[in-house]
């Protein structure tokens, strides 16, 4: 289940295998970045990351690389074989400390079910290496790919740990010590808390409102770490606390679930309208509605992006000023990934916040709700626009029309496309495929098409994506409402 901790336990797993020389290798999924969505780049991934693991493993993999030089455009079994498994098999004896470990996380988070399959399937094959114990580690939410990925491979080769199964119990102790630790480094770095700070009591409290969500425990501590001169740490838990912090808290029975029927990210909702209500707490109530709007305008962007952007690159996209971007984002930083350079990507620390703007359900303040719809649809828009003002024929100033894409530097790509343009040539139909609105029937994507359409298909080439335009056109054609304007003359 989302926020039970999956993510941590993998990336604890793969730091202490690495510092025992024993990672073989590691892939996070991740739907916000879009190669690392792309099961064609999981192999490939794994591939060069053994080759540094061992001298002998790096000749066996070139080698196969040299004798199939396009094995990164072929199917995962072929990548698997031939760069994974045979690689492995050719090591002799002891040639590597053992067991070697691959760690896998979220991999639900996959954007083909198919390929879901396919990796799991490859994977089991590790059991015919002789000489290479190899060992596979995977976290995923309970996807019906996975589940049935799985049921389908004898139970003697993988064992299963459903995380919100395990006993409360054992649950709230962990997060009860990462509750001492994070606050007490929260302590020593703050002069005006005394040393009893924050208090048994409350670390119970927080314990208990933690439903065993490990993601709650994590974003109150970020909330309150983040806080800044002007909100110093014991306000910021005296907020998130409430009136209750004298209560006591509700403790589950000895070895079970906690029996309340509340649903389980109750308390992490709460959390989030906390942390939003809070961001918007100095300003003046007649400039609420307008940073209401630019919160959803901003904000509601980012969970929905197929790729993340920087805040520069976010504000062409939407055509606002930078600083609209940063000044939204700025009291964010316990619930999204924002660095300080102006050149890093904004991300979100977690999926279950892109979850809770998305669920009217869970985000009950109107204000802060996202109509995923609606909001893939202004993208769509966006997108057209953005591309209809920046290409043009010959973008990049080549000498000749023969120039192979080989031979034009990246640097030169990057200067003429930038971030927010390859954003929108590579992303402008997923947005409108999944929107509320059709700019197919409404004229817009023919009057694209007209102007601009090879100056498209140039971008893409040039930035080694031009295969993706069928793919992309057949989106276009699978919208529901499609007229003749779809017809290209």
């Amino acid at each position: 289940m989302a926020g039970t901790g999956k993510s941590t336990i993998a990336r604890t797993v793969a730091h202490i295998y690495n510092e025992q020389k024993q990672l073989g290798a590691s892939f996070f999924f991740s739907r916000d970045v879009g190669d690392l969505s792309d099961a064609g780049m999981f192999f490939t991934s794994i591939a060069v990351q053994l080759a540094k693991r061992s001298p002998v493993l790096k000749h066996h993999i070139c080698q196969a690389i040299a004798d199939q030089s396009d094995i990164a455009d072929q199917g995962l079994r072929n990548q698997w074989k031939q760069i994974v498994f045979q690689p492995l098999s050719m090591l002799e004896a002891d040639a590597l400390r053992v067991p070697l470990v691959l760690v896998i996380d979220a991999l639900d988070e996959c954007d083909d079910d198919n390929h879901i399959g396919a990796i799991l399937r490859l994977l089991a094959d590790a059991k015919d290496l002789e000489n290479v114990r190899l060992r596979v580690f995977v976290t995923s939410r309970p996807e019906t790919p996975i589940r049935l990925g799985f049921r389908n491979m004898p139970g003697i080769l993988h064992r299963d740990l459903v995380l919100h199964d395990i006993s409360r119990t054992i649950v709230d102790h962990d997060i009860l010590i990462f509750f001492k630790h994070r606050l007490s480094e929260i302590r020593k770095a703050s002069d005006d808390l005394g040393d009893e700070w924050p208090g048994e009591q409350a670390i119970n409290l927080l314990v208990s409102r933690a439903h065993g969500l490990f993601i709650y425990a994590s974003t109150v501590c970020s909330f309150i770490e983040e806080g800044g001169e002007n909100w110093p740490p014991h306000e910021l838990l005296r907020l998130v606390l409430g009136d209750n912090s004298s209560s006591k808290p509700q403790r589950p029975p000895p070895g079970g679930m906690a029996t309340t029927q509340r649903p389980p990210t109750e308390e992490l909702d709460e959390i989030y309208h906390q942390i939003l209500n809070h961001s918007f707490k100095t300003a003046d109530k007649r400039d609420k509605q307008q940073l209401f709007q630019i919160f959803r305008q901003v904000v509601g962007a980012i969970v929905i992006l197929f790729e993340p952007l920087s805040a520069t690159a976010l504000a062409k996209l939407l055509g606002v000023e930078r600083e609209i971007v940063s000044r939204r984002i700025r009291h964010l930083r316990s619930i999204l990934d924002v660095q300080e350079k102006q050149a890093s990507t904004i991300r979100l620390l977690h999926p279950s916040f892109r979850d809770f703007l998305l669920d009217e359900q869970r985000c009950s303040n109107r204000h802060f709700q996202v109509n995923q719809r609606e909001a893939h649809g202004e993208q769509a828009r966006n997108c057209l626009r953005l591309m209809s003002c920046s290409l043009r024929r010959n973008i990049c100033g080549l000498p000749t029309p023969g120039t192979l894409t080989t031979e034009v530097e990246s640097g030169k790509v990057e200067q003429h496309l930038p971030a927010h343009v390859q954003y929108a040539c590579q992303h402008w139909t997923d947005h409108l495929r999944l929107s509320s609105i059709n700019l197919i029937y409404e004229g817009h994507v023919l009057t694209f098409f007209q102007r601009h359409f090879l100056h498209w298909l140039e971008a893409l080439s040039l930035m080694r994506r031009i295969s993706d335009a069928v793919s992309m056109i057949s989106d276009l054609q699978s919208i529901p409402i499609v007229s003749d304007l779809m017809t290209l003359q």
